[in-house]
Protein backbone atom coordinates (compact mmCIF):
# COMPACT_ATOMS: atom_id res chain seq x y z
CA UNK A 1 0.00 0.00 0.00
CA UNK A 2 2.87 2.64 0.94
CA UNK A 3 4.70 1.71 -2.34
CA UNK A 4 1.74 2.21 -4.53
CA UNK A 5 1.15 6.11 -3.13
CA UNK A 6 4.65 6.75 -3.15
CA UNK A 7 4.85 5.27 -6.60
CA UNK A 8 1.51 7.78 -7.15
CA UNK A 9 3.23 10.80 -5.39
CA UNK A 10 6.43 9.94 -7.96
CA UNK A 11 4.58 9.96 -10.50
CA UNK A 12 3.10 13.22 -10.23
CA UNK A 13 6.03 14.70 -9.53
CA UNK A 14 7.33 13.65 -12.78
CA UNK A 15 4.69 14.15 -15.09
CA UNK A 16 2.55 16.77 -13.62
CA UNK A 17 4.72 19.75 -14.82
CA UNK A 18 5.04 18.66 -18.28
CA UNK A 19 1.23 17.92 -18.60
CA UNK A 20 0.73 21.73 -17.09
CA UNK A 21 2.96 23.35 -19.38
CA UNK A 22 0.77 21.84 -21.93
CA UNK A 23 -2.80 22.48 -20.68
CA UNK A 24 -0.83 26.27 -19.97
CA UNK A 25 -0.20 26.21 -23.85
CA UNK A 26 -3.61 24.61 -25.07
CA UNK A 27 -5.71 27.44 -22.88
CA UNK A 28 -3.46 30.32 -23.29
CA UNK A 29 -0.40 29.96 -25.72
CA UNK A 30 -2.71 29.34 -28.73
CA UNK A 31 -5.20 32.44 -27.95
CA UNK A 32 -1.93 34.44 -27.73
CA UNK A 33 -0.35 33.29 -31.02
CA UNK A 34 -3.77 33.65 -32.70
CA UNK A 35 -3.94 37.49 -31.04
CA UNK A 36 -0.34 38.63 -32.38
CA UNK A 37 -1.43 37.37 -35.52
CA UNK A 38 -4.38 39.59 -35.81
CA UNK A 39 -2.31 42.52 -34.44
CA UNK A 40 0.44 41.89 -37.09
CA UNK A 41 -1.72 41.57 -39.97
CA UNK A 42 -3.58 44.99 -39.02
CA UNK A 43 -0.43 46.70 -38.96
CA UNK A 44 0.66 45.39 -41.83
CA UNK A 45 -2.27 45.91 -43.85
CA UNK A 46 -2.33 47.53 -46.96
CA UNK A 47 2.09 47.53 -46.97
CA UNK A 48 3.87 46.06 -49.41
CA UNK A 49 7.39 45.58 -48.52
CA UNK A 50 9.68 48.46 -49.07
CA UNK A 51 6.88 50.85 -49.61
CA UNK A 52 6.94 54.18 -48.15
CA UNK A 53 3.80 55.65 -45.87
CA UNK A 54 3.31 59.54 -45.54
CA UNK A 55 0.68 60.79 -43.20
CA UNK A 56 -0.02 64.22 -44.18
CA UNK A 57 -1.35 66.88 -41.79
CA UNK A 58 -4.06 69.61 -42.22
CA UNK A 59 -1.95 72.89 -43.16
CA UNK A 60 -3.03 74.65 -39.83
CA UNK A 61 -2.22 72.25 -37.63
CA UNK A 62 1.77 72.97 -38.27
CA UNK A 63 1.16 76.66 -37.91
CA UNK A 64 1.70 77.74 -33.87
CA UNK A 65 -0.08 80.97 -32.86
CA UNK A 66 2.74 82.35 -30.82
CA UNK A 67 5.54 83.77 -33.17
CA UNK A 68 8.44 84.10 -31.07
CA UNK A 69 8.96 85.43 -27.59
CA UNK A 70 11.39 87.31 -25.14
CA UNK A 71 15.13 85.86 -24.10
CA UNK A 72 15.56 85.65 -20.70
CA UNK A 73 19.17 85.74 -19.06
CA UNK A 74 20.51 83.07 -16.54
CA UNK A 75 23.45 82.48 -15.06
CA UNK A 76 24.44 79.62 -14.34
CA UNK A 77 25.63 78.53 -10.39
CA UNK A 78 28.17 76.46 -9.10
Amino acid sequence: MIFKFLFVLLLLIAFVPPVRRFFFWLLVGRQLAKEQRRANEHFNRGTREGETRVHSTTPGATESKLKGGEYVNYEEVN
